[in-house]
Parts: C-alpha cells; structure tokens; sequence
C-alpha cells in the first residue's frame, strides 16, 4: 500500500474562497466582544471568584469538545500537532481566561478592553516570528507605538505615570499568551482543522481546569445571581468554544494577516457592550486612548499584510504546498 492510497489518506477539501476567512473572523470576533464585559459581570461583586469564573467555562467548553471529537471520531493529534494543541491550551483556555478574570476584579471593564486592544499587532508580531515572513520596518515602528501607547494609558487612566496597576500587568500578559495561542492555533488549524484545533486544546488543558475548578469551589463556594450565571454560561458555551470555532477557521482559510486585521473592531465592540452591560461611561481618556491603541496596531496589521515574503530557494518552493483543512469545521 503507498503513501497515496485513499485507505489510509486523511480527507481533505479544499479551502474556501478568501472572503469566507474574513466573514468567519468577524463571526468570531462579534463573540468575542462580549468577553471582557460579561467577565467583569461575573466577578463584580465578589460572589464568584477569578479562579472560578476562569476555570469553569474551560471545563464545561471541554465537554462540549469532548463530546462532538467522541460523536465525530476525530483521530488524535499526531507528532508535532501535540505540541501545538499544548501550545493553543496553554495560551486561550488557560492563560488568556485566567489571567482577565483577575484583572477584571480590580479594574473597569472599559479599561481592560483597551489594554487588550494590543492583541491584533501581538497576534501579528507571534505570526512574524512563527513564519518567518519578511516585514518592513514600519511594521516594527508601528507595533512598538502601540505597545508605548497602551502602557501610557493604562498608567493615565489609573491616576498618572505612577498609577500601573497589577491588574494592567495581568492584561499584557493575557495579551501575550493569546496572541501566541491565536497564531500557533491558526497554523494548526490548517491541518486539523478549525473546531478541532478548539476541542483539542480545550481537552487537553480539561485535568488542569478542573483541578483549578475545584480549588475554587473548595475554597469558596461560587454564588452569584442570575445575571452572574448567565454570564458564565454565555463565556463557557461562546467565547471558550463557539467563538473560537469561527476565529480559527478564518484564520485558517486566510489569508492570516487581513483576517487578523477585523479583530481592531473587537475593541469598538467591547466598549460599546461594557456601556450598555455595565453602565460604564466612556471618558474622553478611554476614547482617546483606545483609538491611539487601534490605530498602531491597524499599521502594525496593516503593514504586514502587504508585506512581501522573504524569497525562497527552487528547491523550497517546490516542498511547499497549498494549506488546506481537513474535512468543514
């Protein structure tokens, strides 16, 4: 039996035209808008803790995941794809959830969007250094003013250059581990596709949530009103699983850099809800930072992607193959 005999070749189809990537980015995207706010929902007023609102939407998204991979058959995960999936649950399910949740405690929710407003430009900078794409250096220029502007006001809006708080800390980070998580989880989902890629790592990241899960209930058990639990139910079912559905699949019908380019309106997004949800206002320092934010790193996005890839050998060339996913997601 050779390498090319259909009993053993994994199905594939081709992706589909570019502009579906861009309508399943927004998708994911409008559902991600709702995330810092409903977050700040969930631990307003103390009834549930970080770890607990963290936790628990990964583990109930796992069983979800767990239950369409076991319905579907899908096969494990194979040599490399490991360590991707481990790098997608180390950065969306565990790090990005925990990480705003805490800073979430102490700060407006208002406040963390824009601060988060950095992920378009660090997703971006992740994909650079992950490709090896060739990018000019007004990408670079553009990436660090975003980086000095959201520093800047993150320290302004809590009371002057002496005013950096933790919980800004925790936001870059959440930023950090993200991007590496939406990049990484991007190429794989090439392979493996799109709810794949989201089921994998949720189940894979599933013993260390639930242990997390549980210290919190053991510690403190969660309460919290309706609106609490709706909030909950809302992170767990769309922004951990459903949302992420959508932005992989885009990212991995591409082209990478322009769908990464719709996640600058998840800041617009987000305000918008946490004044409606939250009765937040938004002050002329948010508005003006925000749009400081965006605006780096729409020039950040937006000078990669019309960037020119790096020249390769013949011989590369001829090794390289059109990205295609397995099977619809």
């Amino acid at each position: 039996m050779t390498n090319q005999s259909s009993a053993i070749a994994r199905p594939s189809v081709a992706l589909p035209p570019r502009p579906a990537g861009l309508l399943w980015g927004l998708l994911g995207v409008t559902a991600f808008s709702l995330t810092v706010p409903l977050t700040r929902v969930a631990v307003a007023d103390g009834q549930m803790s970080p770890l607990f609102v963290g936790a628990a939407r990964a583990v109930v998204a796992a069983l979800i995941a767990g239950a369409a991979l076991a319905v579907t058959r899908q096969p494990l995960p194979r040599g490399r794809q490991r360590g991707q999936v481990a790098v997608v649950a180390a950065g969306v399910v565990a790090g990005f959830p925990l990480l705003t949740s805490f800073a979430l405690t102490s700060t407006p929710a208002s406040h963390g969007v824009v601060v988060i407003a950095l992920l378009p430009a660090a997703t971006a900078i992740v994909a650079v250094l992950r490709t090896r794409e060739h990018v000019s250096p007004v990408f670079w220029a553009a990436t660090a003013a975003g980086v000095v502007a959201a520093l800047v006001f993150a320290a302004l809006h809590g009371g002057g250059l002496g005013g950096l708080h933790a919980a800004d800390l925790l936001l870059l980070g959440a930023v950090a581990a993200a991007a590496v998580g939406y990049a990484e989880g991007g190429l794989l989902a090439r392979d493996l596709g799109a709810w794949q890629t989201v089921s994998w790592a949720l189940v894979v990241a599933s013993p260390v949530m639930v242990a997390l899960t549980a210290t919190a209930v053991r510690a403190e058990v969660p309460r919290g009103g309706t609106g609490q639990w709706a909030a909950v139910g809302y992170l767990s079912v769309v922004s951990m699983f459903l949302g992420f559905v959508a932005w992989y699949r885009g990212l991995a019908i591409g082209p990478m850099t322009q769908v990464s380019q719709v996640q600058l309106t998840q800041p617009v997004l987000s305000l918008g809800w946490a004044a409606v949800l939250l009765h937040e206002s938004v002050t002329w320092t948010t508005a003006v930072g925000g749009a400081a934010v965006v605006a780096c790193a729409g020039v950040a996005v937006r000078t990669r992607a019309g960037a020119t890839p790096r020249a390769r050998s013949p011989r590369a060339a001829r090794r390289s193959t059109p990205p295609r996913v397995p099977g619809p997601a």
